[in-house]
C-alpha cells in the first residue's frame, strides 16, 4: 500500500467516526470541538502536504486532496481544515525561519487554529480597497480595522491579517500580511455570522482596535509584500476549492443514482426513465471530465507549474458544475431532495458559497479573459 493510499484510509476512518456523527451538534454550536483538531494532528491529517524537513508528513497536494475528499464523502463542511491549510501554506512559503519554527509545529499538531482576515465590510474581491491599517511605532505596529466573513475565528489562535502599513497611499503595493496572535487586547469577535449553509463552520466579524503588535509580526519580515504573497498562494487556495467541488459532485452522483435505482414512478424505477437516465449521464460526464482536469491541475501544482489562469479555470468550472449538479440532484429526488432526511439538500446549500469564496466566479472569468 502506498503512503497516499494509507493516508486516504486514515482520513476516511477519521472523518467517518470522529467528525460525521457530530455534525448536527457542531452546527448548533457553530464550530467543531477542539479535540478534533488535536486528534487530526496526531494522525497527520492537518496539511499532510508539508515537507518532512518542516515537520510535516512529507506528502504533496494529493495528500491534502485526500483529506478534502474524505470530508466530501461524508458531507462534512463544518471543519475548517482548508482554511488551516491556507494559513500553513502562507507560513511555510513566505514566513521567516523564526516564523516557521514558531507556528508550523503548533498548526500541524492542531494545537493552534489559523484564520485568514482579508475581507472587510466594504472590501471583498478588490483587496486594494481594504481599510485596515498597521501604523508603525517604535518597536512594532498598532493595528486597527474590521474584518468580515472570517472562518475558524472562534477558536483561532493565529489570524493572518491583511492591512496597509503605509496608510493606503501605495494601493495594493502597500498591503502586508500580519501574523497576529489572538486573543489580545483590542481584538474582539463582534458577532457570529448566520449562514445559509456550512453552518457548523464558525464564520464571524472581527474587530481590531489599536492592537499593539511586535516588529516581527509581518509575514516574511518585509512590509508591503502582502499582495504578492496573496497572489502566489491563490492557485493553491483555488485548487483546494476545486478539489472539494469535484468530490462533492461525485458524492451527489452516488447518492442520487442509488435513489434513482430504488425509487419507482409510473411502474418503473426512476433510473429506467429516459430523462432521469440522461440527466445522470450528464452528471457522470461532468464528474469524469472534472476528475481528469483536477488531476492534471494537481500534477502541475505539485511540479510548481500551475498558473493563475488555469487555477481560476479549475475553480470556475468545478464550482459552477458543482452547483448545477446539486440543483439537478435535488430535482431528481423531488420533495425528498428538499428535506434534511436526504444529504442532497445539505449538499445543495453547502455548495453555493464555493462560487463566492476564494474569488467569485466573475473574478475567475476576469482572470481567464486576460489570457485571451
Amino acid at each position: 500500500m502506498s503512503q497516499l493510499d494509507e493516508l486516504r484510509q486514515r482520513a476516511e476512518a477519521f472523518v467517518a467516526t470522529e467528525i460525521a456523527p457530530h455534525q448536527a451538534a457542531w452546527e448548533a454550536a457553530h464550530g467543531v470541538h477542539q479535540d478534533v483538531w488535536s486528534r487530526a494532528g496526531e494522525l497527520g491529517l492537518i496539511s499532510p502536504d508539508v515537507p518532512a524537513e518542516h515537520g510535516g508528513a512529507g506528502g504533496d497536494f494529493r495528500s491534502m486532496a485526500a483529506v478534502l475528499e474524505a470530508c466530501a464523502r461524508h458531507d462534512v463542511r463544518s471543519w475548517g481544515i482548508a482554511v488551516q491549510a491556507i494559513v500553513v501554506n502562507y507560513v511555510l512559503h513566505h514566513g521567516t525561519q523564526a516564523q516557521r519554527d514558531k507556528y508550523l509545529p503548533e498548526l500541524l499538531a492542531g494545537r493552534l487554529i489559523g484564520a485568514i482576515a482579508m475581507t472587510e465590510p466594504t472590501a471583498g474581491s478588490d483587496l486594494k480597497q481594504i481599510q485596515a491599517t498597521a501604523r508603525p511605532i517604535p518597536g512594532g505596529y498598532v493595528l486597527s480595522g474590521r474584518k468580515k466573513f472570517i472562518s475558524n475565528s472562534r477558536d483561532a489562535g493565529l489570524v493572518v491579517v491583511a492591512a496597509k502599513i503605509d496608510g493606503g497611499a501605495a494601493g495594493a503595493r502597500g498591503i502586508s500580511l500580519l501574523l497576529v496572535d489572538v486573543p489580545t487586547e483590542g481584538y474582539s469577535i463582534l458577532r457570529h455570522l448566520p449562514k445559509v449553509g456550512q453552518r457548523g463552520l464558525d464564520t464571524s466579524e472581527l474587530d481590531f482596535v489599536d492592537v499593539s503588535l511586535p516588529a516581527d509580526v509581518v509575514l516574511g519580515g518585509t512590509p508591503s509584500r502582502g499582495f504578492a504573497q496573496l497572489m502566489d498562494g491563490l492557485p493553491y487556495e483555488r485548487m483546494l476549492v476545486a478539489a472539494t467541488a469535484l468530490a462533492t459532485m461525485e458524492r451527489a452522483l452516488d447518492v442520487t443514482s442509488r435513489y434513482a435505482k430504488a425509487r419507482s414512478a409510473f411502474d418503473k424505477k426512476l433510473i429506467d426513465l429516459q430523462h432521469i437516465r440522461f440527466k445522470l449521464a450528464d452528471i457522470k460526464t461532468r464528474c469524469t471530465v472534472g476528475r481528469a482536469f483536477v488531476e492534471s491541475c494537481v500534477d502541475r501544482l505539485v511540479d510548481g507549474e500551475l498558473d493563475a489562469a488555469t487555477a481560476a479555470t479549475a475553480k470556475l468550472w468545478l464550482t459552477e458544475s458543482e452547483c448545477a449538479v446539486a440543483d439537478d440532484c435535488v430535482q431528481i429526488l423531488g420533495g425528498n431532495g428538499y428535506t434534511s432526511d436526504f444529504p442532497i439538500a445539505q449538499i445543495f446549500i453547502d455548495s453555493r458559497v464555493d462560487r463566492i469564496y476564494g474569488g467569485t466566479s466573475e473574478i475567475m472569468k476576469e482572470i481567464i479573459a486576460r489570457t485571451i
